[in-house]
């Protein structure tokens, strides 16, 4: 399963918790009604009620700790969270097309949820300002992108370069030195 089918079941399914929430609280509820429900099941899955806002509107994605935790909370078993679930909350078998599927040891895709946030951050930035986005981040990133320039010949009587791994102090803080920029004056 990709991630981003992870954060959408986990979405759906946590969705779902709040509707089987809501039915177990009130007969006909209503906007204000609803709006205190929100705010009573943020509260019993132990997260901020303004958490709980970003998480329904897809601006944050639930990790793999918050999912054990909306499980634990909600008397589900673990993985409940990970599986699609229909009406009923049985367990629906998710569409498989093994061709399509990338690998599971792709190293191209997020391994852990710091990484899943960091890329979900990276494209919500992108997504909003695409051409801003593309020039910092290429500003950023420019020199992992950009292949160091070629070493030039060493000038005559130029002292030679040392070996690998015998750095002296001196040519050790001059290479520290290179990449970086000079700090800006307090005015």
């Amino acid at each position: 399963m990709q991630p981003r089918d992870v954060a959408r079941v986990r979405l759906d399914n946590a969705l779902a918790l709040f509707e089987e929430f809501v039915r177990a609280t009130v007969k006909h509820p209503d906007a204000a009604t609803l709006r205190g429900l929100e705010r009573r099941f943020a509260e019993r899955l132990q997260i901020h009620p303004s958490y709980w806002s970003q998480i329904k509107s897809r601006s944050r994605q639930i990790g793999e700790r918050l999912a054990r935790q909306f499980e634990q909370l909600s008397h589900k078993p673990n993985g409940w969270m990970d599986v699609p679930h229909g009406a009923s909350g049985a367990a629906v078998p998710a569409p498989s097309a093994p061709s399509l599927a990338p690998a599971a040891d792709d190293p191209a895709l997020p391994r852990n949820d710091d990484e899943r946030f960091i890329v979900g951050l990276v494209l919500t930035y992108f997504r909003r300002h695409p051409e801003r986005a593309r020039t910092r981040l290429l500003e950023l990133l420019g020199e992992v992108l950009v292949p160091p320039p070629a070493a030039e010949p060493p000038a005559p009587g130029a002292k030679p370069p040392t070996p690998a791994g015998k750095d002296d102090g001196l040519s050790l803080w001059k290479q520290s030195q290179a990449g970086i920029a000079p700090l800006k004056r307090k005015r």
